[in-house]
């Protein structure tokens, strides 16, 4: 009988061998290359400016993607609401938002004393109980977290819609016969389901978050990236302290995304997704050619 053979593919293993050679020329030149100055982002990467700079940037992050995706799921029950009337201010809002660089929202609620130079609360036509200056309310730091979790919530609220409109409208149908009501149908019956969408774009919602805290620098708040420009507009040495914030971006984000990973398939249980965990099998057919 004929013996049966692998197919030969010589041009995968070819341009696998190529991207091999480039990658292994690539990282020669960057550790063999002296301007990098390994030791000095060795002496700085751990130095309490740079921890506190992380630990801050990390504090932000979870800060705004907590109040942004929380604000984006009431955005969202607007949208998909039978008011016209929400439906419309949940579309304003997003479409603002939306289109308006980041950059800019933040250095508008820098200097939103120009439009307000005084906060107060008081009877509608009568007295005022109490007011303060807006320049002594909002700082850098609240200001960043203000200016990022109005700008989050508008695609956290796509994000969470899409989802739930990913549901089986059959799935609310079953809770109504069932008796349930709406509020509980969404949180016990269209959420659940709905994570199996959300999960994977809030994932690269989060990292994408996470970098771009380093915005804020421009307000003088003392994240990461600005605690290293601190470092290096007093010692000139910008690229090893560059390297420093680069590395400690690409190790939070790799924990970020196994994180991810693990949610994912936490959510996906059931389906076809979820059953490529770390500890099961799959078989893949090969293809084979018939040779002499």
């Amino acid at each position: 009988p004929p013996r049966i053979v692998p197919r030969r593919r010589v041009g995968r293993r070819l341009s696998a061998a190529a991207a091999l050679l480039v990658l292994a020329l690539v990282v020669r030149s960057v550790l063999r290359n002296d301007a990098f100055q390994w030791d000095v982002v060795g002496r700085y990467f751990t130095t309490s400016a740079v921890l506190n700079g992380l630990l801050l940037t990390l504090w932000l992050t979870a800060v705004v993607m907590v109040l942004g995706f929380l604000a984006g799921t009431v955005l969202a029950v607007m949208r998909l609401s039978d008011s016209p009337v929400l439906r419309t201010l949940s579309l304003g809002y997003v479409w603002i938002f939306r289109s308006t660089p980041l950059l800019v929202q933040l250095l508008f609620w820098f200097n939103i004393g120009a439009l307000y130079p005084t906060l107060g609360l008081g009877i509608p036509y009568g007295p005022q109980l109490f007011s303060i200056k807006t320049v002594n309310l909002l700082g850098p730091t609240l200001t960043a977290v203000i200016g990022l979790t109005l700008h989050e919530s508008a695609y956290a609220a796509e994000v969470v819609r899409g989802g739930i409109l990913s549901v089986d409208p059959g799935q609310t149908e079953a809770a109504q016969a069932l008796g349930l009501s709406r509020l509980r149908t969404l949180r016990r019956i269209v959420v659940p389901q709905a994570m199996r969408s959300i999960v994977p774009t809030a994932g690269n919602m989060l990292i994408g978050t996470l970098k771009g805290t380093s915005i804020v620098s421009v307000l003088a708040v003392h994240d990461l990236l600005y605690s290293v420009q601190l470092v290096y507009n007093q010692n000139y040495q910008v690229i090893p302290l560059l390297l420093v914030a680069t590395l400690w971006y690409v190790a939070v984000t790799t924990v970020l995304s196994a994180g991810q990973y693990y949610v994912e398939q936490h959510y996906a249980r059931g389906t076809s997704r979820g059953t490529a965990g770390p500890k099961r099998f799959h078989f893949t057919k090969r293809r084979y050619m018939y040779g002499g």
